[in-house]
């Protein structure tokens, strides 16, 4: 069973953690500093606490994305409206094993406003690996350019990029959102989630004018359509 925000609680929580783990040498982008936690401070050896220090890239993990990550002078994520990230949303589960493609997309009447979280074969297999996986489910140019065009507030992928690795189309993608002003969520686990409307609450570090920032998010399914109004 996925672990849940407050596990160990004795009544259980409608909030399921989708947040990924930082853990000393876990995968992260090739060309991004490695994950380090290390423990500086150790009760076990005579210190009056632990202690431990955390070294990574913004963009480890589940992290989010700001504008100015690929638009110069674009806004930092610590200027992140905190409404982008909570409120309803909906989690889209993808069929495709290579690509988020719009043809997919079309069939679920996506409305302006919405924030998007797409499950694809990445939850959880990918997160598996210890090592980066090159082959995993991203969003094409013609995807990301589509859910622009349709307002979407937010969207969510469940690895570490929205634009493939292999595709080499990372930064058509990134661009495409950002410059329409669409939040970008990275590196969920969306494993334990049904396909369906949801509360999501997401909320990245407040990093002085960061292009990005880890975040923890936790999602609530919920039985009922958001309505109209998407937050």
């Amino acid at each position: 069973m996925h672990p849940r925000y407050d596990e160990g609680m004795s009544t259980p929580s409608p909030w399921i953690d989708v947040s990924v783990a930082l853990a000393d040498g876990m995968a992260h982008w090739p060309d991004n500093p490695p994950v380090v936690v290390e423990r500086t401070q150790d009760m076990a050896c005579g210190a009056a606490a632990n202690v431990s220090r955390l070294s990574c890239g913004v963009h480890t993990g589940t992290h989010m994305d700001a504008p100015i990550h690929f638009i110069a002078g674009g806004t930092a994520i610590d200027q992140m409206p905190l409404d982008a990230t909570v409120g309803p949303a909906r989690v889209i589960a993808i069929a495709d094993h290579e690509a988020v493609r719009v043809a997919e997309l079309q069939a679920h009447d996506i409305r302006a406003g919405e924030r998007i979280l797409l499950r694809t074969r990445n939850s959880p297999a990918a997160w598996k690996s210890a090592a980066f996986v090159e082959d995993f489910v991203y969003l094409t140019t013609e995807a990301a350019e589509w859910l622009a065009a349709r307002g979407v507030r937010t969207v969510g992928v469940d690895y570490l990029s929205v634009g493939g690795y292999r595709a080499g189309n990372g930064v058509a993608v990134h661009r495409a959102l950002l410059v329409a002003g669409v939040w970008i969520i990275e590196g969920l686990d969306l494993s334990a989630v049904p396909p369906g409307p949801c509360d999501l609450i997401c909320l990245p570090l407040k990093i002085l004018g960061a292009d990005g920032a880890p975040a923890r998010a936790i999602v609530r399914p919920r039985s009922t359509p958001p309505g109209a109004d998407h937050g």
